[in-house]
């Protein structure tokens, strides 16, 4: 085998020019600086240079800041105009972004720590708006749920799964993040919720950005959060909680309808539900299906397994409101999308309010993500919008090119025969 050294400078990631190029076309660094501000000159660098460049990082194949000192920082100093801050500028940019806890106090006098950053989250929002992917005056559904994130950082607390982390709550539309709030890792899902929930729809009324159905777990099952979610949406689905009072209605139903879902037969009812709002028209839609076991439940006297789902629609069937709260799981896989895509099972920063900050752009980065990816399907014939960034990384950023200097203007030259001339740079 013989060998033969190229001395000129070819970037094996040039791929990302096309994602850096779409960043700045489609006014997202703008934005972030009219949202965030101007950094005291003297410090060099935007904040959109910050928040660009540790997307670029992840959409390179990168997973921290540090990868921008170690191996990526020359092919992002490559790209024309592209001023790239070191990972420590990026770090801190981050903590000068964070906001301090606020502190909330349980009835039974526990100390909550919660972090709520408005700036970033209005920023988030903005986004998704100036790239198309929510439009003003339209309605959406909405998903709620808290993830917990281990990690071992000065101020994580023990979480309910016996492990130190934090515990967001992270509101959804569709494959879309709107609203990230951290909280101690030890405080209960129902804790403030109802503030929470009224936060994030806040910000959505306030984009005109309307929501047509809330979707959400037993987490949302109490009084005060279902109020709030009722008033800020035209329909909710809210799994129930078990409760005497429930099973006592349950074994009141003397009509079931058999139904087939996702090939499993259950039956199914609905009742009028009156344990929290006797006012309201709300419906509890049941469904049960036998047990493969012979004990008999404690509460019902039977060998069924009961599921209830709290709603006010009273238009769709059982079976329809079921097979609507089920889809739910597509946006808990969310989460592991951010885990394992986006950074977030690797937090950089020591204290809650600092790592909320990276929470919250690296979900900015799944969302344009998603936004550049549409693009890119409609081009490339191997990748589909809802490709996973690793393959994206393989199929589409790892590709040999350098940029050059040719009669006044700048030229991205590709090693390849693939159809990135249809993507216009």
């Amino acid at each position: 085998m013989k060998l033969q050294k190229i001395s000129t400078t070819v970037s094996p990631f040039a791929g990302i020019s096309f994602v850096h190029n779409e960043f700045v076309k489609s006014g997202m660094s703008q934005l972030i600086d009219n949202e965030l501000g101007y950094r005291v000159k003297t410090f060099g660098y935007l904040y959109s240079d910050i928040i660009k460049n540790l997307i670029n990082i992840f959409n390179s194949g990168g997973s921290c800041a540090e990868d921008i000192q170690t191996h990526l920082g020359k092919h992002l100093k490559s790209i024309p105009g592209n001023s790239v801050p070191s990972a420590d500028t990026i770090l801190r940019g981050i903590k000068e972004l964070a906001v301090s806890n606020k502190t909330y106090i349980s009835k039974q006098g526990k100390r909550y720590d919660f972090n709520v950053n408005t700036k970033l989250n209005r920023l988030n929002i903005k986004s998704l708006l100036l790239t198309g992917q929510l439009k003003s005056g339209t309605y959406y559904d909405f998903d709620y749920d808290n993830q917990i994130i281990a990690t071992e950082k000065y101020d994580t607390k023990r979480t309910y799964k016996q492990y130190n982390g934090y515990f967001p709550g992270v509101a959804t539309i569709g494959n879309k993040i709107v609203y990230i709030e951290n909280r101690d890792g030890n405080a209960n899902v129902k804790f403030e919720q109802e503030n929470t929930l009224s936060r994030a729809y806040h910000l959505l009324n306030e984009n005109d950005i309307k929501v047509n159905r809330s979707r959400m777990d037993a987490g949302s099952y109490s009084k005060e959060i279902i109020k709030v979610v009722a008033s800020n949406s035209k329909l909710f689905y809210i799994r129930a909680n078990k409760s005497v009072d429930l099973f006592r209605q349950i074994t009141e139903i003397k009509e079931w309808e058999t139904v087939e879902i996702n090939y499993n037969i259950y039956e199914v009812a609905s009742i009028p539900f009156t344990q929290f709002y006797e006012q309201e028209n709300y419906r509890l839609v049941i469904m049960r299906e036998k047990n493969n076991d012979i004990q008999i439940d404690a509460f019902t006297g039977d060998t069924f397994t009961y599921r209830s789902i709290l709603t006010n629609d009273w238009q769709s069937t059982e079976k329809e409101v079921i097979e609507y709260y089920n889809q739910r799981g597509s946006s808990e896989k969310l989460f592991d999308v951010m885990n394992n895509d986006f950074g977030w099972n690797h937090l950089p920063c020591s204290f809650m309010n600092e790592n909320t900050v990276y929470l919250i752009i690296m979900a900015m980065a799944k969302n344009f993500y998603n936004y550049f990816i549409e693009k890119v399907a409609k081009v490339f014939e191997d990748i589909k919008s809802t490709t996973r960034l690793k393959r994206f990384i393989f199929r589409f950023i790892s590709v040999a090119g350098k940029w050059i200097y040719s009669s006044r203007q700048w030229i991205l030259k590709l090693y390849t025969n693939r159809p990135y001339q249809a993507l216009i740079i």
